[in-house]
């Protein structure tokens, strides 16, 4: 017995190690340039910053997706799965116990084999009742390596669903600035249609009158069909706009609640560059090295196929002919057992799972280093994007300001018997143009900036992951299990 003990504890010990390869954080070139103040950047990182746009509208949309996109509830029960998965995987590290118990009566044949055996012909019962119990030790850390995997499988799961809030915020943000910038198109072609079919009143009865050519009536009727045309196109614009809102915040097509005006929603600044541990932050790069964290403790699953298992079971119980004996001293059974089964030929199987497991891994490191470089890139990309599109939109104001005046003189000096029409349908087409390419413009600044966001990832998602949970439940009485959606909020 006292053998059995010091063989078990031995096992035990030697159980401390794990075969494979532990893992070490690839190192990352990041670019030099991306000096700025930590705080500043964390602070600017870790903000709501939809909430700086200052549009409660905004505000109000982005809350309703984060309760009811469907993408993000898909997400959300697929950290469940993962969760269930780990506790499954991880449970194989403890001993499994259970319980049994049967009844039977039998006869033994009075012609077979134990014919001669007392009892033999009659018939009697056996009742039994026991508790057993099996391990597979996890002397080489194979369950051990397994675990590991199934943890950063759940911890990618929940980055994917990080990463899934992260594309519904700036998608509605985007949305949202798109719907309004297409709200102040279409009010400047109605505007602009408006006032040309005043013209085309005036010029009609002057080109009736004889006063004006056909030519010159023909030109201003044209410059109205082209602002009219624009209108429906718009219309459509906005109304598809308006379903792309509503199908990601769950809901059906319908009618979207406007807050602010695009000149009114506000542009806040960023900081020239950022840390590139902030962008470490970002769900993708984080899902991605867990994925490579999983691939590599699955080298050690793999490899652990090489070496015997190493199993114990046991049982305590009883058994009786008699019900009301089965519980008595006297019919007290028990046993327990260990074996060990190791392979010898298995024709380059082992070897084969191990090269796989060890290019899964390769993969999911050129993986994670290539999610790091696009994440420096979009990061780069989007400041630049913010950048000149600034100046951009500052020029495209100016020129705006510029046209306003010269259609504004145009029409004082056609007024004033100077110039004919013409100038004055050309100084207005070139402002309506400008007018809807300054607009457009303000929709790209906003989305260059939402992009930002995006490409920085950081803390706003967290607060954002805050939005998405349901209302906390009241504490139930004494003795009640928690729901399903309580106990999924645990974490390894």
């Amino acid at each position: 017995m006292n053998r059995s003990i010091v063989i078990v504890m031995t096992i035990l010990l030697l159980g401390g190690c794990a075969i494979g390869p532990d893992y070490r954080k690839p190192e990352t070139a990041s670019p030099p340039a991306w000096l700025v103040n930590m705080q500043q950047a964390k602070d600017t990182a870790n903000t709501a910053w939809w909430e700086q746009f200052n549009d409660p509208a905004l505000n109000d949309l982005i809350d309703t997706a984060l309760r009811e996109n469907y993408d993000l509830r898909i997400a959300t029960a697929r950290v469940e799965e993962y969760y269930g998965r780990y506790g499954a995987t991880r449970a194989d590290l403890f001993p499994q116990i259970g319980y049994g118990a049967s009844a039977n009566r039998t006869q033994v044949s009075e012609k077979s084999v134990l014919a001669g055996t007392p009892g033999a012909g009659t018939p009697h019962n056996i009742y039994q009742a026991q508790f057993s119990a099996s391990w597979e030790i996890d002397l080489w850390g194979k369950v051990r390596r397994a675990t590991e995997a199934a943890q950063a499988d759940l911890m990618s799961a929940e980055d994917f669903r990080s990463g899934v809030i992260l594309s519904l915020v700036t998608s509605v943000a985007t949305a949202y600035v798109d719907l309004r910038s297409l709200d102040r198109q279409l009010e400047i072609a109605r505007q602009t249609a408006k006032s040309r079919e005043e013209s085309v009143k005036l010029f009609e009865i002057r080109f009736k009158g004889g006063n004006i050519s056909e030519m010159e009536y023909s030109q201003v009727k044209s410059e109205y069909y082209v602002a009219l045309a624009a209108i429906p196109d718009l219309e459509k614009r906005v109304r598809q706009q308006e379903n792309l809102i509503n199908l990601l915040l769950g809901r059906n097509p319908g009618p979207i609640a406007r807050g602010k005006i695009i000149n009114e929603i506000a542009l806040p600044t960023v900081p020239a560059g950022l840390p590139s541990d902030l962008l470490a932050r970002r769900p993708d790069i984080r899902q991605a090295e867990q994925q490579l964290i999983a691939a590599n403790a699955r080298i050690g699953v793999a490899k652990a196929q090489y070496f015997p298992s190493i199993s114990l079971t046991g049982f305590f119980g009883s058994s009786s002919t008699e019900l009301r004996d089965l519980f008595t001293g006297p019919a007290g059974a028990w046993s327990y057992a260990g074996s060990l089964a190791g392979p010898i030929f298995t024709a380059g199987k082992i070897t084969g799972a191990v090269k796989a497991a060890q290019a899964i891994q390769q993969e999911a490191l050129f993986g994670y280093e290539q999610a790091i470089r696009n994440g420096f890139r979009e990061f780069e990309d989007a400041l630049i994007d913010q950048d000149r599109t600034r100046v951009q939109l500052d020029a495209q104001a100016k020129q705006v300001e510029v046209l306003a005046t010269y259609a504004r003189l145009a029409r004082l000096r056609y007024e004033n018997g100077y110039t004919s029409y013409i100038e004055v349908l050309d100084a207005e087409r070139s402002l309506f143009n400008s007018q809807l390419s300054y607009t457009q413009t303000q929709d790209l600044l906003h989305r260059a900036l939402v992009n930002l966001y995006k490409a920085m990832g950081g803390g706003w998602v967290v607060e954002a992951d805050k939005r998405s949970q349901p209302p906390a439940v009241a504490p139930q009485p004494s003795g009640t299990q928690p729901s399903q959606s309580q106990s999924s909020q645990k974490k390894p």
